[in-house]
């Protein structure tokens, strides 16, 4: 019976990843963290990894590279599931090494095909390939062209740069004042997040998501468009909830409300790119 560890902060989540797997005789382990996730790696040598991109200590990224490296389990397939699945993504994915990248809400029957095509290829022995002799050469020499699927693409100047999803919240989060800056779609999934309050970005975001889908509403019957912005204030510092696009939102968290205008003034700078990158 095949292992899979199952590693994300989301309790729902793991139970929903358990009981797909246990319907196909597949032996679950899970974690709930990066630093629970690397001591099972470690003491239950798992047949594959499932692992969210998000963790409050380590991300998923760092969590395959360990695996990729590892000594002994560095065969071990990891998939990792995310929020967002864009270029940027699938290149940090690729960097370590990932062996399938998914985006989340996912159906439990499209994981499992997943799973089962990854532990299939596992478990097949590695083709290698003969080299058949080279033809004697006739006639003149031929100068030789790439085939298509060799030739590199040249990139026109004005193509436009990928968009690293990290760095632009990153550049919010460091701002004076802003404890916690995170992207959630509109379902209340956390797609990224940085800053100081990690472990509680994802139960707020999907709490704001609530929030406002309700709020919204009181825009629409009014006859006043899309939402675009809420500021809440409370006892402690101000909550920023801005609108990504029609799929997403942005939650920036300030203690010093003093800076509310400036922090505004740096999400509308950063939102074409932040649209660009869901």
């Amino acid at each position: 019976m095949p292992k899979v560890l199952v590693v994300d902060d989301s309790l729902s989540v793991r139970k929903v990843v358990q009981r797909a797997l246990e319907s196909r005789r597949i032996e679950v382990l899970s974690a709930a963290s990066g630093s629970e996730a690397l001591e099972q790696i470690g003491r239950d040598a798992p047949d594959l990894i499932v692992c969210d991109v998000i963790m409050p200590d380590m991300d998923g990224y760092q969590i395959c590279d360990f695996v990729k490296k590892h000594e002994t389990l560095g065969h071990t397939p990891v998939l990792l599931i995310s929020g967002i699945v864009n270029g940027t993504v699938l290149e940090r994915a690729a960097k370590v090494r990932s062996d399938d990248v998914m985006r989340k809400p996912f159906a439990a029957e499209e994981l499992l095909q997943r799973i089962e095509s990854l532990l299939a290829a596992q478990s097949r022995p590695p083709v290698v390939a003969v080299p058949a002799p080279a033809p004697a050469p006739v006639g003149p020499p031929v100068e030789r062209r790439a085939p298509v699927a060799e030739r590199v693409p040249v990139m026109p100047e004005s193509a436009v740069p990928p968009v690293d999803l990290k760095i632009l919240l990153d550049g919010v989060a460091q701002l004076p004042g802003v404890s916690l800056t995170a992207l959630i779609d509109r379902e209340g999934a956390l797609m990224e997040a940085a800053g100081g309050l990690l472990p509680e970005a994802a139960l707020a975001g999907a709490l704001a998501s609530c929030l406002v889908d309700s709020t919204g509403g009181v825009g629409q019957a009014l006859a006043q468009g899309r939402l675009q912005s809420v500021i809440l204030e409370y006892e402690a510092g101000v909550v920023l909830l801005n609108a990504v696009g029609e799929s997403a939102m942005l939650a920036v968290v300030l203690g010093d409300p003093a800076v509310l205008g400036k922090v505004r003034y740096h999400v509308k700078k950063a939102l074409p790119d932040l649209v660009r990158a869901v």
